[in-house]
């Protein structure tokens, strides 16, 4: 008698062998430079997009390679692990194209899913807000209706991948005073006009992927590129959220699992009374509880995986929106952990930017942020738990 055992299938494995020689080869050498310099690394876009790994989520009849969302967490795993900036071309090209297969038009889909699976764009998602941030549903962007057009005014603060992408889901208030059931999401191109995008945030992590604010100023855009129905745009945002968690907790496994590596390595090697600092039982139990942390995480991560790709498939999953914060808060909260343990375990040279374990813990830190704040995580898983 077989039993299905509780693993990912054998193409995963192959997938996951693939991504980790790319990462290896073409993105590791790089990420200590992109860290320094804070540009964004277009040839290491261009050798994901070559080996069909930047938008690997979207579907085969859009040109996709039709990778499940068990194959999407395993890529920005491995490419994080290498480095973190570059982690968020896949998964900024999966936030901003969900919407678009959860709510968008067939029109929509095939005018904007095509050039993001062959490489010649990418996309952001734009909801937050100066003064939403948290409070995502107080956005003040609004979109008026004007004959077969609508015109955008507003700013939005934090978006990931601005300025480098050419294609923004955004959110807007369409019917002012309706709260959430007034927000209208839409498609919007960096050549419209009206649009603008800020200077890239100085920030501690991530530099290699630049943050900027985005700026509508009667910008003009088509009434057919609103996404789903008037007034659905926050339903849309929280349902791709739910999906787009679980690639920050993929994110966060892979700077972890990064600085685990490299921290295993450097104990078996330095020396210290006489012997491998790895003999001491001190040192043995920080890396025993740090592979725990992270195993624990990378288990739950995947089994929201499976339950994003079943919601995908349109299988209605009561549990998606539970799995999907915890993996994000548990594997966040885990790779702030193992990173900052990583340093210490390093001593004086993990303070240093020589070795690459001071910039994990600092990337580290955004997985706590964005995509909702850890509180805001705990907030809604609570909200399931009392349902």
């Amino acid at each position: 008698m077989s039993f299905p055992l509780y693993a990912p299938l054998e193409e995963h494995t192959m997938l996951r062998q693939a991504i980790r020689a790319l990462a290896e080869d073409k993105i590791a050498p790089r990420a200590a430079e992109v860290d320094r310099t804070g540009e964004f690394p277009w040839d290491v876009y261009q050798a994901l997009v070559e080996a069909d790994m930047h938008a690997i989520h979207i579907p085969e009849e859009y040109g996709g390679a039709g990778g499940d969302a068990l194959a999407a967490v395993i890529v920005i795993e491995e490419v994080a692990r290498a480095c973190a900036s570059t982690s968020l071309i896949p998964a900024v090209n999966k936030l901003g194209t969900v919407p678009l297969l959860l709510s968008g038009s067939e029109e929509l889909k095939q005018r904007y899913l095509p050039p993001v699976a062959r490489g010649e764009a990418m996309f952001s998602y734009a909801l937050s807000e100066p003064e939403a941030g948290s409070d995502a549903a107080a956005m003040r962007t609004t979109a008026v209706r004007d004959g077969d057009h609508y015109v955008l005014n507003g700013t939005k603060r934090w978006i990931t991948n601005a300025g480098v992408s050419t294609y923004y889901t955004v959110m807007a208030v369409t019917e002012p005073g309706a709260g959430a059931r007034g927000i209208s999401a839409f498609v919007v191109e960096k050549d419209d006009p009206g649009f603008s995008v800020g200077a890239p945030e100085k920030k501690l992590g991530i530099k290699g992927s630049p943050t900027c604010e985005l700026y509508f100023d009667d910008c003009r855009i088509p009434a057919w590129r609103m996404i789903g129905e008037p007034g659905t745009g926050f339903k849309t945002a929280l349902a791709t959220l739910d999906h787009t968690r679980i690639t920050i907790a993929a994110q966060a496994i892979g700077i972890a699992q990064g600085a685990l590596d490299y921290a295993l390595g450097y104990v078996k090697e330095r020396k210290q009374f006489g012997k491998a600092i790895a003999e001491f039982q001190g040192v043995q139990f920080m890396l025993a509880d740090m592979a725990m942390k992270l195993e624990a995480a990378r288990q739950l991560t995947y089994a929201a995986a499976a339950r994003s790709e079943r919601a995908m498939r349109g299988e209605k999953v009561e549990d998606l929106t539970f799995f999907s914060s915890a993996a994000k808060c548990a594997a966040s909260d885990a790779a702030m952990e193992i990173t900052t343990d990583a340093v210490q375990l390093l001593g004086g040279y993990g303070y240093t930017n020589d070795f690459p374990v001071e910039r994990m813990m600092r990337d580290a830190k955004i997985t706590q942020i964005y995509e909702g704040t850890n509180q805001i995580q705990r907030m809604v898983m609570a909200r399931q738990l009392l349902k």
